[in-house]
């Protein structure tokens, strides 16, 4: 019950689904909770479930200013801030050859730039705590998406957003560890508004009562992660979903062959298909 305790928890796109069983769980583990949602109505409910501990932050959070305004409302309602969970998302599906620019840059702004903006704000606060030489036990959990790590067709706009947040979650890590924060992301998958329809054969629970799609079981990782105990854990991507827990691993420097000057594009093939020989790698979402 006190994993949490008295800390300073902000949560976006907390209205519903996953990002509201965020809220409920942080709660629950004795945090100070901001939840922030566009939807008025679906904040607020969340809120008033929480009681005393929560308040509402309705600004968007891919807007500059509204991302300023949101760590703010931490640090004006409970004195400071101490986790930041970037959740905030929707979807425009579309196959690439009928993607429209907008549904592009809806998308990318919402996922892309709405990580990036809290962030940006909640690390000038942090380093400004460090420099006037206050202590700093900082945490971000960041949401990407198997699409991200993996892709998925009709989703080329979500896909390379969620594939920037994950580079970005690195970066982050590598940069905030000197102020006393960790960065890590999540690449979560349960039913949502989100996702009906990708797991509309999975939405009834099975006899044996437990839920695997439920949002719920997303949350106790966020909330793990979010805690003091994960100081060691910085610059991961985690897998959830269900009862299980994985590590994703990325990119990474595979086999190479140095030739020592350059090559002829006719030296080429060869090489490249030699590479390549025991080289796996894992599907498309949806090819």
């Amino acid at each position: 019950m006190s994993l949490c305790a008295d800390r300073v928890v902000v949560v976006t796109g907390a209205g519903r689904g996953i990002g509201r069983a965020h809220a409920l769980a942080f709660a629950a583990a004795g945090a100070f909770v901001v939840v922030n949602d566009v939807s008025e109505s679906a904040a607020h409910a969340v809120a008033e479930e929480i009681g005393p501990s929560a308040v509402v932050n309705t600004d968007d959070v891919a807007d500059w200013d509204g991302a300023g305004r949101l760590v703010r409302t931490a640090l004006e309602s409970f004195g400071g801030l101490d986790v930041l969970v970037n959740n905030a998302g929707f979807l425009r599906d579309r196959m690439l050859v009928t993607m429209s620019e907008q549904e592009w840059d809806d998308v990318v702004r919402v996922h892309l730039k709405g990580h990036f903006a809290p962030l940006r704000h909640a690390a000038a606060y942090w380093r400004a705590v460090r420099k006037a030489g206050g202590s700093v036990d900082g945490r971000v959990v960041n949401t990407s998406s198997g699409a991200g790590l993996l892709g998925s067709v009709g989703q080329g706009n979500y896909s390379a957003a969620k594939a920037g947040i994950a580079g970005l979650t690195v970066v982050a890590a590598a940069e905030l560890a000197r102020y006393g924060v960790t960065v890590n992301a999540i690449a979560p998958a349960a039913r949502t508004r989100m996702t009906e329809g990708t797991f509309a054969s999975m939405m009834a629970a099975p006899e044996s009562g437990f839920d695997a799609m439920a949002p719920e079981n997303v949350s106790p990782l966020v909330v793990w992660l979010g805690s003091v105990e994960s100081g060691d854990v910085t610059g991961r991507m985690f897998e959830v979903d269900g009862g299980r827990i994985g590590v994703a691993e990325g990119w990474r420097h595979g086999p190479v062959v140095d030739k020592g000057g350059r090559w002829d594009p006719a030296e080429v093939g060869v090489v490249v298909r030699g590479l390549l020989e025991g080289v796996s790698s894992s599907p498309v979402y949806g090819a």
